[in-house]
Parts: C-alpha cells; sequence; structure tokens
C-alpha cells in the first residue's frame, strides 16, 4: 500500500500525468491565441476571407513618420470583398509630408472601389487631415483640432555655441544649395529663397489636393491654407468636414450607406506591433478564461498533493 509520506505523482502517477498534460495544453493554447497564431482580428473575425460583410476601420494614430503598415492595410481592406465599407479613424496632428502624401493616394484609391468615411478624434490636423480628405463623408466632433493646412521646416543652428566651445566646422559641396539648412552655418539669402520655394511647392500640392477632394474654390482654400488649425465646429463652416459626430456616428452613416443592419464585425487595423515576449507577458498577466483554467488545475494539484492520505 501507498505510504502517506510519497508524493502525489508517485502514489498516482496516471491522474498526475493527465493533470499535467491538460494543464499544458490550456498553457498552450492560450498563449498560440495571445499571439495570433490562430489570425484573429480584435473583433473576432477571421482574416482568411471570411464571408460575412464587415466594415473595415483603419487607424492613423500619432506623429506621422512612416506609411507602410497604414497604406498595406488599406489595400488588405480594398482587395477584401467581404469589407463593404471602411472608417479612417484620424487620431493625429500630422508630420512627415511625403508619407502623409502616400496615405492620401491609398485612400484615394480605395474610396474609388468602395465607400469611405473618416471619424476625427481629439485632433486631424496637417497630414492627419490631408490623408482622411478623400474620404466620401468627414465625422468630427465639435472639440476636435483639425485642419492647419500648410507646410513648415525648421533648422537649428548650433555655430556660436560650438564656437564657444573652440570647435570649426568646414564642409565641401558640390553647389552653394547643398548644405542649405546646415546646423553649423547659417542660411544665406539664397538658400533661404531655396528652402521657401521647396516648402511653398508642397504646401501648394498639399491645399490644392485638399481644394479637389472638398470641391472648395481656390480662393476659398488659400484663406485657410495658412497653417492655422481649428475647432471641428468651425471646420463644417469651412467645408473642411461634412458633419459633427463621433465614430458611431460615421458607422452608422457608413451601414446606411452600404444596406447593412444590426452589429457589423469591424475589422481593425493596422495591427499594432508588440514583441513576442509582450505577448507572452500579456498572456500571462490577464485573468482571462484560459489562465484562470490553468490556475485553477494547478490549485487542485497543490491540494491533492497536501491532503493527508490514509493507508
Amino acid at each position: 500500500m501507498p505510504s502517506a509520506n510519497q508524493s502525489f505523482a508517485s502514489r498516482r502517477p496516471g491522474l498526475f500525468g493527465l493533470v499535467i498534460a491538460v494543464a499544458a495544453v490550456i498553457l498552450v493554447l492560450g498563449i498560440a491565441a495571445a499571439c495570433g497564431v490562430f489570425g484573429h482580428d480584435e473583433e473576432g473575425g477571421s482574416l482568411l476571407g471570411a464571408a460575412e460583410p464587415r466594415i473595415g476601420v483603419v487607424r492613423i494614430e500619432g506623429p506621422i513618420v512612416a506609411a507602410e503598415d497604414v497604406v498595406a492595410f488599406i489595400r488588405k481592406l480594398r482587395e477584401d470583398k467581404s469589407v463593404k465599407g471602411v472608417v479612417l479613424r484620424v487620431n493625429s496632428p500630422g508630420g512627415a509630408f511625403g508619407p502623409s502624401q502616400e496615405m492620401y493616394m491609398a485612400v484615394k484609391k480605395l474610396r474609388a472601389v468602395k465607400p469611405v468615411v473618416a471619424s476625427f478624434s481629439a485632433v486631424a490636423a496637417s497630414g492627419g487631415y490631408y490623408a482622411a480628405c478623400p474620404a466620401g463623408r468627414i465625422f468630427a466632433n465639435p472639440g476636435t483640432i483639425t485642419g492647419s493646412i500648410g507646410v513648415m521646416t525648421q533648422f537649428a543652428n548650433v555655430r556660436d555655441l560650438l564656437q564657444k566651445l573652440g570647435i570649426d566646422f568646414e564642409s565641401l559641396t558640390t553647389g552653394k544649395l547643398k548644405d542649405a539648412g546646415s546646423p553649423f552655418k547659417p542660411l544665406t539669402d539664397d538658400q533661404r529663397a531655396y528652402l521657401k520655394g521647396l516648402i511653398d511647392d508642397l504646401n501648394k500640392q498639399f491645399s490644392g489636393d485638399v481644394a479637389k477632394q472638398r470641391k472648395l474654390a481656390k480662393d476659398a482654400i488659400a484663406a485657410i491654407a495658412d497653417g492655422r488649425a481649428m475647432t471641428g465646429a468651425r471646420a463644417l463652416e469651412l467645408g473642411l468636414v461634412d458633419e459633427l459626430g463621433g465614430q458611431e456616428e460615421a458607422v452608422d452613416y457608413l451601414k446606411k450607406e452600404t444596406g447593412l443592419t444590426g452589429d457589423v464585425p469591424l475589422l481593425k487595423g493596422p495591427k499594432k506591433k508588440t514583441s513576442l515576449l509582450e505577448k507572452l507577458s500579456s498572456s500571462l498577466s490577464l485573468p482571462d478564461l484560459r489562465g484562470m483554467a490553468l490556475v485553477t488545475v494547478l490549485s487542485e494539484l497543490a491540494n491533492v498533493q497536501s491532503l493527508p492520505q490514509g493507508r
């Protein structure tokens, strides 16, 4: 007969092995799901070409420094036949001109294929507005900060500081404009005029695209394309947005446009990139059903081992 001093594993090897196997399966499934192995989007729908009609939600968030992830997700939504329309959810103060313009062009292509509406959150200014202005209808909260149609560039000059430190700097160039904006020397008149012409050209592209997409006269867009920011309420008066409201109103409008009713699944993206360590940490710290099941099994195992056993 087994001794009371023997461990549970020694006295019930079969049952102990079964408990460990179940715990391992629960742990592996939980980690796999948390790491996105099964390919589900944030709303629980499959990304593998689900047949159920859906609405896409493109998030443009924070300073715009690159466009690759947003453009790739827009292209995915454009090609996915289950996605009947798209909401651009913008919360960005703008950023680099090139990436903002790249998003603008991707939204234009998307709108040529399916309905697109934009929903502005706290801020949708400068490049954030530029990227979304091709949308068929734009919603903004009354207090959203938007507009800021304009281009700027800034250059720091550390020449005086370096001279105080006894440091001198020289550069050799193949032309007098090549080192325009160098932090080690002041701008010449020619360089200042050159850089001013450069940003004027970019601003002409920006304001021209906004005027075209919003169907505004050149005089009307010229009056506000000086970099000024404004509230959503003022933007409505100037024709930069179409309606006051939040994301819920934007989704409701899109559902009417696409003939969808009831609870429509939302396919959101692009996914925020997280490391494997962050995903594992999240999966082990969140008190979801998988985690609770694992804790329950291990707790029961510990209780069984601690019970006094008769001979």
